[in-house]
């Protein structure tokens, strides 16, 4: 695996994303609470999930997993928030940059690891971008004003 950095970049920002989705749906209020409270913890299991892939990925492949907070505020490309209420809107709005981000960041780690030909990883990675981009419509049919 040629680009651990990248892929370990990539770790960092679904251990600080699975944080920062977890307060998101701690706090958020407003109308449709039920719904979106529930939303945000169906994807935060599922980024679990990707998270606990992506290390374990690695480790089939001889590459050393960054699994500390300390790396992953130094190497995540992702903001952290506050801990506070949150209007249902802003929230939307915080998880469609996410959701933007993480995209970008997969296709970036797939793009590298289809140049090496690791098939496992690329093939991860596109699954990754399928799931983000179904959620990104999710995210923003919510917040149409429709």
């Amino acid at each position: 695996m040629k680009n651990v950095a990248s892929v370990n970049s990539y770790l960092a920002n679904l251990a600080l994303w699975n944080i920062k989705l977890h307060n998101l749906h701690f706090n958020v209020e407003g109308k449709n609470f039920k719904n979106i409270h529930e939303f945000l913890e169906d994807i935060y299991e599922e980024v679990f999930e990707y998270y606990d892939a992506v290390a374990e990925l690695m480790k089939q492949q001889d590459q050393i997993p960054n699994c500390c907070m300390k790396s992953y505020l130094e190497t995540a490309t992702m903001k952290e928030m506050a801990s506070e209420i949150i209007p249902i809107q802003d929230a939307l709005k915080i998880l469609v940059d996410d959701l933007e981000l993480m995209i970008a960041q997969a296709k970036q780690v797939r793009a590298e690891a289809g140049e090496e030909d690791n098939f496992l990883l690329s093939n991860m990675m596109e699954d990754h971008v399928e799931y983000y981009a179904k959620q990104l419509w999710f995210t923003r049919s919510f917040l149409s004003e429709n």
